[in-house]
């Protein structure tokens, strides 16, 4: 029987004053009616303490309670005087405090026996009736499940420690345990609400055996067999921040390496975090969000470094991609998207948007170790939709980058879409794969471009080995010429008076992942069949703090918009399968092919499905209530196959049953 050892960290001394601090009428009026008089919850909402804990900044607190969480039912608070919100703020304070609370803080620790005869104490971070989830004194997370009077320790034997799960970008596993025999019975294990979320873009990561989701300025880390929360960190979102970062929810990736966590925050800044603890172990500033600059969480750790990107292709950026040292955060190297005037490239823009041209990085790139490159892709040229200031190729916008990850020096480049006039980023995933080429082994990069063309490069030196159309409504070139470069159709562009244009202004694909099975030799790709009317206006001057577009794209009421899965001969291009959805044409979620023969999507019509992947015949499905905005993803976790993915504001986790005892 094991025993609970409860630690008091402070009692409250007799001598504090009985006077009542300013703030607290405050407090009572607006917030006690939801969280408690002591702010440690209520019968409307939660406690709040943990939130003021872990904002010490005055500042950022304050930001949090003028914004208020409106998708969890806690308003904001904007319209508070001054003086009377900094009284409320100190109060919060003294809440949150141990030494003027009058509380007790209980940590309950405790020491257990392991089937494997050791013995393990620690700070619980969960219990139930069948699993403890302990940190012990190192600081390590020990994940572990009755086994009679002793505990079985368990972890993962397979990791998805990054965005794509590989440093190739393939979302492709080996796991072989759900397979087409039995992928009908796979059932929800599991669901863990993500608090103040809003609609969850990002994709789940799995290392040992935790699981860390990201969503805007946070972190979660659950116990990836049972969804038990174990730490998280947040910041509130960030005050004046301009761009996509702004949307609750936004962030799609964070990376790991060793016992380190990597994380962006929405205003620029790439964090380290221990990844048992969520301590803060080093924060850099990758560029100045008041200069439009945003983060979505695009980073990758390889070597001893990590690679991230940014955001801010609509609001005049000038776009990079830096590297900084996984120990330190200082930064290695940086290569700016956008030549600066009189550089190498700068002869592809005539005119004044070269200096807010544009390129963000905001989508995690791919990795070779073998040759030592890093491939990742920029976004559209600024500003959007009117290219009059801006003559030229517009390099390095809506490219594939190659660049040596010891010093960024950029060793090839594939601009697929030449002077963007329709917001055609190149920022889709780029996948990695080794595979016969016309008779001999080649290294190849497959991306689905959001133009509308699928691309096979050589990934060595960049050279086109194909290109053949993702889709049917394609009207903007009638193909690609050897070179790379579109051969353009007349009357494409964008007009005052509105121009018909296909593919959609969202693209033929978009960020959401693809993937590559070399069983079947066959890429699969969720496309989009839609057409955009096209418009271009004047062009403001930039400013600080707001978009940067010089036009739009509106539906064509006459289009009948549809999403197709369909897996392409990256060989001949050609459509093998297709498999037609249901639904608005809304959805922004991808595949994931396994070793077992299956392809994992999102469906239109808000399912997470399962298809053959050699035929296509769908063999199972689970129905949402909301449309899909993220990837499916999967990991091994005490030797049970699992697939998840968010949706809205919840992670789901999915296996196979229990086997009964005969």
């Amino acid at each position: 029987m094991r025993s609970i050892l409860i630690l008091i960290a402070t009692i409250v001394s007799a001598g504090l004053s009985l006077a009542q601090p300013p703030g607290r009428q405050s407090f009572q009026t607006r917030c006690a009616g939801c969280h408690g008089s002591d702010g440690n919850g209520g019968e409307h909402g939660p406690t709040i303490l943990a939130r003021i804990v872990r904002t010490p900044n005055d500042r950022e607190l304050t930001a949090f309670l003028n914004t208020g969480v409106p998708l969890r039912g806690m308003p904001g608070f904007a319209n508070v005087p001054a003086d009377e919100m900094k009284e409320m703020v100190a109060f919060l304070r003294t809440l949150a405090t141990p030494q003027r609370r009058g509380r007790r803080f209980f940590q309950v620790r405790t020491k257990v026996e392991t089937t494997s005869g050791k013995t393990l104490e620690g700070l619980v971070l969960g219990e139930n009736a069948g699993a403890l989830q302990l940190r012990t004194d190192d600081q390590r997370i020990h994940l572990l499940r009755k086994a009679g009077e002793k505990y079985r320790e368990v972890t993962s034997q397979s990791d998805w420690p990054s965005m794509h799960g590989q440093l190739s970008g393939n979302r492709y596993t080996t796991a072989t345990q759900i397979d087409k025999s039995n992928v009908s019975k796979l059932a929800l294990q599991w669901v863990f609400p993500v608090p103040e979320s809003g609609r969850l873009q990002g994709t789940p990561q799995v290392f040992d055996g935790i699981m860390y989701m990201p969503h805007t300025n946070t972190v979660i880390a659950l116990d990836a067999g049972s969804g038990a929360r174990l730490w998280s960190f947040s910041k509130p979102p960030t005050p004046g921040l301009t761009g996509n970062a702004r949307s609750i929810g936004n962030n799609r990736s964070v990376t790991i390496a060793g016992d380190r966590l990597f994380m962006q925050l929405d205003n620029t800044h790439l964090l380290a975090l221990n990844r048992f603890t969520g301590e803060v172990l080093w924060d850099t500033e990758m560029a100045d969000f008041r200069q439009n600059y945003n983060a979505t969480g695009s980073l990758l750790a390889v070597e001893n470094l990590v690679v991230a990107g940014t955001a801010g292709g609509e609001e005049g950026v000038r776009g990079f991609l830096a590297a900084y040292d996984q120990k330190t955060g200082k930064e290695v190297w940086r290569f700016w998207t956008i030549p600066a005037p009189g550089e190498k490239g700068s002869e592809t823009w005539d005119g004044p948007d070269i200096a807010h041209g544009g390129g963000p990085t905001w989508l995690t790139g791919s990795y070779d170790p073998e040759n030592k490159t890093v491939y990742w892709t920029t976004g559209n040229a600024g500003p959007d939709f009117n290219g009059d200031n801006r003559k030229g190729d517009n390099l390095y916008t809506c490219s594939i980058l190659a660049l040596d990850v010891n010093t960024g020096k950029l060793k090839w480049h594939f601009q697929a879409t030449p002077h963007d006039e329709w917001d055609w980023d190149a920022v889709q995933p780029v996948v990695l794969v080794d595979a016969p080429w016309e008779g001999r082994p080649r290294k190849l990069l497959l991306q689905a471009n959001r133009n509308g063309f699928l691309y096979v490069l050589d990934r060595q030196d960049g050279k086109l080995l194909l290109a053949k159309p993702l889709v049917k409504k394609l009207t903007w070139a009638k193909g690609i010429a050897p070179d790379g470069r579109p051969i353009m159709n007349p009357n494409q562009v964008p007009t005052t008076e509105g121009a018909r244009v296909c593919p959609a202004v969202e693209g033929a694909a978009n960020f959401f992942s693809t993937s590559y099975s070399p069983s079947t030799g066959l890429f699969y790709v969720n496309t989009l069949e839609r057409c955009t009317i096209y418009t271009k206006r004047q062009t403001p001057a930039w400013t600080a703090g707001r978009s940067y577009q010089g036009g739009g794209g509106r539906r064509d009421p006459d289009d009948k918009a549809q999403k197709f899965l369909r897996a392409f001969d990256i060989r001949s291009g050609k459509v093998v399968w297709e498999l037609p959805q249901q639904g608005k044409a809304d959805s922004w979620t991808g595949t994931l092919a396994t070793a077992a023969g299956l392809v994992f999507f999102g469906d239109d019509s808000g399912m997470l499905s399962a298809a053959d992947a050699a035929t296509g015949k769908r063999l199972w499905t689970f129905p949402f209530t909301e449309t899909l905005h993220t990837s499916p993803m999967t990991y091994v976790f005490d030797n049970k196959q699992y697939v998840a993915i968010a949706v809205g504001s919840q992670v789901y986790s999915f296996a196979l049953p229990a086997q009964q005892p005969q």
